[in-house]
């Protein structure tokens, strides 16, 4: 099949036709993660106290997944830019292998280490029996997690952007209600059916996949037999491993905030988590762009057209600019009705509106930060997407929260988020142009 549209077809046209499946995909997306949080919020606030813990873990599950499925895009996008079919067909198939192997490993991993982890953080026993709950079920399909994403991330890397996840969530927000409050034939699961209703979905996702793949075949070939190659295996792990690091920092830094916020009261964990499933509205769409962005630039990196890689980059800068600052003004105006979706908890409320007026104000210069990272994952240069990762959610932002929170108490939690924003996105954009300078 030829590829050579994604080098000749006029740039801003061919990366919203890349861009906006998913896009769609990623506000379907967001909208599950909104509805699921919402159900179990109607259990009570300790099963959202609950949800908000494991949050870290069941995020660094995705993290992997995601992380190792731009490396193994990245590489088959060059080669095919490179018209290097036999290696773009080796990169497909053996970043599918070692996706088992990852989802085999997390899953063991998990289940063991979720107890603990939660006791680190409450002594609520009722938070505790919860959290265990949801996580055996959850995390018990990492494998098909680890699947359900490198298909996908095989699917963009050959410009396929209309396949997606969006049939999965819809069947989590279907399944989501029967399964937690038990209607008609099915059983009352509560906090275990939010878990099921997730792990189908993405089986629901999978099935499609492979359906879509035996159909409708790919410009490249999975093979049954797979020899692992020491150099292909490095190539995707070189790009994996910082995009699995970039991914899996949110989840530190919400472990560290977790225990920022815990000292003062369980009410701004609660915010916290509240807030991190609100921002997927904006940051996924967003993220959206920048997928159907990366194979585009690697497919033109590798080709040799260096133009078309620095006016993708604009190109999708301005258009995660417009995503963020729609969310800016509707938290700046609405940020008690967006918590309410939640927490009829007046306290909780309150707190949680004053936090997202604060956070927003970062939303706009984070676009910088978003852009440069993806771009450089789709270069193929890991580690300096890396290092942009590592400024927002570890090295400038937990500091400047444990400073700021002993001056004005948990609310300096929130002004660390802006003020890392704004110092990371100067960094990013040198970074970038560090990276590409000789091109």
């Amino acid at each position: 099949m030829n590829q050579t549209y994604m080098k000749e077809k006029p740039i801003l046209p061919l990366l919203l036709s890349m861009a906006l499946p998913m896009v769609i995909s990623m506000m379907v997306n967001s909208l599950y993660n909104i509805v699921d949080s919402y159900f179990v919020a109607q259990i009570s606030e300790e099963a959202m106290t609950a949800l908000s813990l494991v949050y870290p873990i069941q995020n660094f599950i995705t993290s992997v997944g995601v992380g190792f499925g731009i490396g193994i895009n990245a590489a088959i996008s060059f080669f095919l830019g490179a018209q290097d079919q036999k290696k773009a067909d080796a990169a497909a198939t053996q970043g599918l292998f070692l996706s088992v192997i990852h989802g085999i490993v997390l899953t063991v991993v998990t289940i063991a280490v979720i107890p603990l982890f939660l006791q680190i953080f409450t002594k609520d026993v009722t938070v505790i029996q919860m959290g265990n709950a949801y996580s055996r079920i959850a995390f018990g399909f990492s494998i098909v997690i680890s699947l359900e994403i490198t298909w996908e991330k095989i699917f963009q890397a050959v410009g396929r952007m209309r396949v997606s996840m969006i049939c999965g969530c819809i069947f989590n927000i279907v399944l989501d209600p029967l399964l937690i409050f038990g209607i008609g034939p099915f059983p009352k699961m509560e906090i275990e059916g939010a878990a099921l209703a997730t792990g189908l979905g993405q089986v629901v996702t999978l099935v499609l996949y492979l359906a879509f793949y035996f159909t409708r075949p790919l410009p490249v070939k999975i093979h049954k037999s797979c020899h692992v190659d020491r150099a292909m295996a490095g190539r995707l792990y070189a790009v994996g491993i910082p995009a699995t690091l970039n991914m899996a920092l949110p989840s530190l830094l919400i472990t560290a905030l977790n225990g920022i916020l815990s000292a003062y009261s369980q009410v701004y964990v609660v915010v916290l988590g509240i807030y991190y499933k609100l921002q997927t509205f904006l940051y996924l769409p967003a993220n959206g762009i920048i997928q159907g962005m990366r194979p585009l630039i690697g497919y033109n990196y590798g080709a040799g057209e260096t133009k078309r890689v620095h006016r993708l980059f604009a190109d999708t800068l301005y258009l995660s600019l417009g995503i963020m600052l729609f969310g800016t003004v509707y938290c700046q105006l609405f940020p008690d009705s967006l918590i309410a979706l939640f927490s009829s908890n007046p306290e909780t409320i309150q707190a949680g509106g004053m936090a997202l007026r604060i956070i927003s104000l970062g939303f706009l210069v984070s676009s910088v930060s978003i852009t440069s990272s993806g771009a450089l994952e789709g270069l193929g240069k890991g580690t300096p997407s890396l290092l942009i990762s590592l400024c927002r959610y570890t090295i400038i932002i937990i500091p400047a929260a444990f400073i700021l929170s002993r001056i004005f108490g948990a609310s300096g939690v929130w002004y660390a988020f802006g003020i890392t924003e704004f110092a990371t996105a100067v960094i990013a954009y040198m970074t970038y142009r560090r990276a590409t300078i000789k091109n």
